[in-house]
């Protein structure tokens, strides 16, 4: 069996957290997908080019929403490690035992719908289904990611929410990802912006209106949680009876990319300024008080 990849760290740091000195409004933004440092160890393990593993990585999605924290006084938190080689957006041990030399221990969830699709917490494929690994990894290297990469980026991003709550009585956590041009095109129609709130779970229904009107007013064909209602971060930070919001936002690729070469295109200015604008709005509703902060409990 092979050994796992040594303990020095391979990314430094393995995120970031670009603040303001003092925060001014109750919204955080997080880019969990956008980290683009391939380890030589991982390139070495996998049987696919640093291209082709480049394919789930939500290229330049840090850069977009950028701006748009900077201006309203927010922090923005992205990671520099890829999704193919973890994903924080996944419960910490959702692991496909087919992947692994060893046993897993007893608690991870070995049966999600996200594993049997590949999709776990260490990613089997990515793509159009492709495999990763040339060979199973030892358990240890799937526990080490864990430990110094998923959890300490947890720690961060719950900081993040909570040091909000303490300051603004409120928080929206801003999930930030992009997605394949193609994927909404499967029901016949093209969106632009897919918006979720887990149904209504994650966020106050009047938050995501906001935003829906404020993309639309744009010119982008907006989608409410179809095919995206959020992910493991939505689903979890997402508390509105203690005033805890978070809306995952989904911004199709071919509008700021070429998604071939994952070059920006001249679109990436002005999707950069409508992001902007979206967020001061819901900044100024958030500071306003517009909406109900706490929601009862359903």
């Amino acid at each position: 069996m092979p050994d796992a990849a040594p303990e020095a760290p391979e990314f430094d740091p393995p995120f970031e957290i670009v603040a303001p000195q003092r925060a001014q409004t109750a919204l955080v933004f997080n880019s969990p997908h956008s980290g683009r440092i391939y380890p030589p160890h991982f390139l070495a393990a996998s049987r696919l080019s640093a291209s082709a593993l480049r394919r789930s990585e939500d290229a330049h999605v840090d850069a977009l929403f950028a701006p748009a924290a900077a201006a309203c006084g927010a922090p923005l938190m992205r990671a520099h490690f890829p999704r193919a080689y973890l994903d924080v957006n996944r419960e910490p041990y959702e692991l496909d035992p087919r992947m692994f030399e060893g046993r897993l221990p007893a608690f991870a969830n070995t049966r999600s719908l996200r594993v049997a699709g590949g999709l776990g917490t260490i990613a089997r494929v990515v793509g159009e289904a492709q495999e990763i690994y040339a060979r199973r990894l030892p358990v240890a290297e799937a526990l080490r990611r864990i430990e110094t990469l998923y959890m300490p980026y947890h720690a961060g991003l719950r900081g993040l929410v909570e040091g909000a709550l303490a300051a603004f009585g409120t928080a929206l956590l801003i999930d930030c990802h992009s997605m394949p041009a193609s994927s909404t095109r499967a029901a016949g129609e093209r969106f632009d912006v897919v918006l979720g709130d887990r149904f209504g779970a994650s966020a106050s229904p009047f938050l995501c209106d906001l935003a829906e009107a404020a993309f639309r007013s744009a010119g982008y064909k907006v989608s409410r949680n179809k095919p995206y209602a959020g992910g493991f971060i939505t689903e979890h930070y997402g508390r509105p009876a203690r005033g805890a919001h978070a809306l995952q936002i989904e911004i199709a690729r071919d509008l700021y990319m070429d998604e071939r070469t994952l070059e920006p295109t001249p679109g990436f200015a002005r999707l950069q300024d409508d992001l902007a604008e979206t967020a001061a709005l819901l900044a100024d509703a958030l500071a306003a008080g517009a909406f109900p902060a706490r929601l009862a409990a359903e």
